[in-house]
């Protein structure tokens, strides 16, 4: 029987490296707050917009599964996004008018599988790295550099960042 990993505890994990484990510790218990902070929404609930100015949760569950598609190709691929793969994850990375004329009417099993597909992808590469993978330095944005550590500490935090906002939301949703 295989241990389930506790998501109390940032330890190793069976199949990954060390900090690898580590990193995907942090990974899985904000993923599992995600979760529990969109349970049950329906689609009039994840569109829900608080002003004109503001995003819906469905906009943050697309935005964070395309930053994930974004770095995923940027450190396990190593290369920038052509033009085509950015036409399909700009509107949800970027946001605004456009990802709220696009990024609406689905329902929350949709999300929710994109979210999950991107997660497995996400595993499955970082099954193959090891603890100096982490360390590597490549291009960052116009004029930074970070390494791949950073890149996916600032995937995770992204996503606890929204998460925030989305609870935010459906408690004005809920009153």
């Amino acid at each position: 029987m295989k241990k389930v990993h506790n998501l109390s505890m940032i330890e190793d994990i069976e199949g990954f490296s060390s900090e690898v484990s580590r990193l995907v510790s942090m990974m899985n218990y904000t993923r599992h707050t995600t979760e529990e902070a969109i349970r049950g929404l329906t689609t009039e609930q994840l569109d829900f917009h608080i002003d004109n100015e503001s995003n819906s949760i469905a906009m943050l569950l697309q935005h964070i599964v395309s930053l994930e598609k974004a770095f995923q190709i940027m450190t396990f691929e190593q290369r920038e996004l052509t033009d085509a793969e950015w036409e399909k994850l700009g509107v949800a990375i970027e946001l605004g008018e456009r990802a709220k004329d696009k990024i609406r009417g689905r329902d929350l099993d949709y999300y929710w599988s994109e979210m999950s597909l991107v997660r497995e992808n996400t595993l499955q590469e970082l099954q193959k790295k090891d603890d100096d993978w982490l360390d590597v330095i490549t291009p960052y944005g116009w004029d930074e550099k970070a390494n791949h550590y950073f890149k996916w500490f600032h995937v995770m935090e992204d996503e606890l960042s929204h998460r925030g906002q989305i609870r935010m939301i459906r408690k004005r949703i809920d009153a």
